[in-house]
């Protein structure tokens, strides 16, 4: 899983510029995305698939999550049913998915970054350029830092995940 990182510039030959010097850096262009409102001239530059302009991490972010809340609530109402029924057994299965369901959802809560697009669309409607930049977990610090420095009217807009395999 990747880091996704972003960025939103007021002028095109900003993003310009950053998409040459990351790419200069070791960041291929296939991991740079941007996103502009209808009637930005984006020619050129890194575009987003449709699957990132709809936010499909959120999508699947909260199905994922909505999945395990409801297994949760199965779980438990198993656990109560089998306490009920006195079966011993079945209780400490509805335990174990009780208990594994809380610690993927806590891991889930507490590890993943969570910024997603809607947080920039105001943005967007006011004529920024959103870059999304795709790297692995180690190197966002370093990448956050060298944007800061070299281009420091860029305004950093948070950290999220991506799965670049499907295209999210």
């Amino acid at each position: 899983m990747y880091r996704r990182l972003y960025f939103l510039f007021s002028e095109r030959r900003d993003v310009e510029r950053i998409v040459a010097e990351l790419a200069r850096r070791g960041v291929p262009r296939g991991r740079l995305h941007t996103l502009a409102r209808d009637g930005t001239d984006t020619a050129g530059l890194p575009g987003a698939t449709p699957r990132q302009r709809r936010d499909a991490g959120w999508r699947l972010e909260q199905a994922l999550w909505n999945a395990n809340l409801g297994l949760f609530a199965v779980a438990l109402l198993g656990l109560a049913a089998a306490l009920w029924a006195g079966t011993q057994a079945w209780a400490a299965v509805a335990l174990g998915v009780l208990v594994a369901s809380f610690v993927a959802g806590a891991a889930f809560a507490l590890r993943v970054p969570d910024t997603h697009l809607e947080e920039f669309r105001e943005a967007l409607r006011h004529g920024d350029i959103l870059l999304m930049v795709d790297v692995p977990a180690r190197r966002v610090a370093e990448i956050e830092d060298f944007v800061h420095r070299r281009h420091p009217e860029a305004v950093v807009g948070g950290v999220g995940w991506t799965l670049n395999r499907f295209g999210i």
